[in-house]
């Protein structure tokens, strides 16, 4: 009986408790059910969702990305300082972040796949890195309209408002972003599940042996996930300076417990076990009605970490006690 009630809440937990905490806020706090406030709970964790992406798919070839934090970060004061302090147009806006995303994905893989360090080591020292670097590059300054410039001028350029669509536009109604989420996750899904290449993936974190034996490509499909986690996490850091329309240093630091926040709380979404994408964007819904149902009722900022470490908590616990019960 024990197990099977373990078993329930392992499956069906955490939308039970995402429609207990909407059901909270909602009764609390009238205006939570706002059509302005729901999208943009929406628009919010469409950021999160594709930094949670890219350390899902790290996380399924038994890696970890921690350094997509910086990336977003990186991504984000590039893409505001090529029309702010360049007046790029928004082709090279959009590929300059996206190449320097893939550039991070491959040091990565370089470092892990190559060098061998664990990841956990190399993609932390690479998080060092980017953000030394994103600081360097702006002096530790953030990136907006009219800003002084070093030798005294002001800057000639702005974020232009086609880039800001990006972020803040809409078609038919939604939010641009909140589309561009549910394509990547429902690509990302049709790629995991339905997939040669996906399913690969899987294979490769699963057992590396057993599938460099079975002919599987192992040192390209890790380097694959990646350099993908790596073009996931430069979308977000674009999105991210769509949204606000500038661009912020350490704008990713706060994205990175998120997002692994996220992908471990969908271990358990209708009872996975495993790293996938649905259950991470089940994660990133829960996190974004947390933070925006705190905020409306006035808790102060300074205490969400403490709401993210326990539902981080929450959700590795019943993930793991549920996992080794398994395998006894």
């Amino acid at each position: 009986m024990k197990d099977k009630a373990l078993d329930v809440s392992f499956r069906y937990g955490t939308l039970v408790v995402i429609a207990a905490v909407f059901v909270f806020f909602s009764i609390t706090n009238p205006n939570f059910l706002s059509y302005d406030n729901i999208f943009d709970i929406l628009r919010s964790i469409s950021i999160v969702t594709f930094v949670a992406i890219g350390v899902t798919l790290s996380q399924i070839v038994d890696g970890f990305d921690l350094s997509v934090g910086s990336t977003v970060s990186i991504t984000t004061v590039v893409a505001a300082s090529l029309m702010v302090w360049y007046e790029q147009p928004l082709i090279v806006v959009l590929l300059v972040p996206l190449a320097i995303g893939i550039g991070i994905g491959l040091l990565n893989a370089f470092l892990i796949v190559k060098v061998r360090i664990p990841d956990l080591l190399a993609t932390l020292t690479v998080m060092y890195i980017i953000a030394g670097v994103h600081k360097t590059y702006t002096k530790g300054f953030s990136v907006y309209n009219n800003m002084p410039m070093p030798d005294g001028t002001t800057a000639k350029g702005v974020v232009t408002e086609s880039f800001k669509w990006l972020g803040q536009g809409k078609i038919i109604g939604l939010p641009v972003p909140v589309i561009l989420m549910i394509i990547a996750v429902a690509a990302v899904h049709i790629f995991l599940t339905y997939t040669r290449w996906g399913r690969q993936l899987y294979i490769t974190g699963g057992n590396r042996e057993a599938a460099r034996l079975s002919g599987i490509g192992v040192n390209r499909v890790r380097t694959a996930a990646y350099v993908l986690s790596g073009l996931f996490a430069a979308i977000g850091g674009i999105l991210y300076a769509a949204r606000i329309g500038s661009g912020q240093i350490d704008a990713g630091a706060p994205l990175l417990m998120e997002a692994v926040a996220a992908v471990f709380v969908g271990y358990s979404v209708l009872g996975a076990g495993k790293p996938n994408v649905i259950g991470t964007f089940f994660g990133a819904v829960l996190i974004g009605i947390l933070l925006n149902g705190l905020t409306m009722l006035n808790v102060p900022y300074y205490s969400f970490d403490i709401i993210k470490g326990g539902v981080l908590l929450a959700a590795l616990a019943v993930t793991f006690v549920h996992l080794n019960r398994r395998r006894q």
